[in-house]
């Protein structure tokens, strides 16, 4: 992973960090549903950048060295096991 990726993911994961913990502390001081429900929003957003970036991330390096050695079969069952983990949760 390049350098500036990581940063930018470990940036972003602290940043959604810091998010779960307003989430929690809302949530103890029982805000109004709706402004919980707002943050939790702004919080799978987040995380949804965060895979859009990792799976960028692996289909410029990764992939790319897996096809260049012939794992054409194993790229495909991981691209498309990704793909609907990611729609079963939508």
């Amino acid at each position: 992973m390049k350098k500036e990726i990581k940063e930018k993911l470990i940036k972003r994961l602290s940043i959604i960090e810091g998010q779960v913990r307003g989430l929690k502390r809302m949530v103890e001081g029982e805000e109004y549903c709706i402004d919980v429900i707002t943050q939790t929003s702004a919080v799978k957003n987040a995380l949804s950048s965060v895979e859009d970036t990792m799976l960028e991330n692996h289909l410029s390096t990764h992939v790319i060295d897996q096809m260049r050695e012939g794992e054409v079969e194993k790229v495909i069952e991981e691209v498309l096991s990704v793909y609907k983990t990611s729609k079963k949760g939508k």
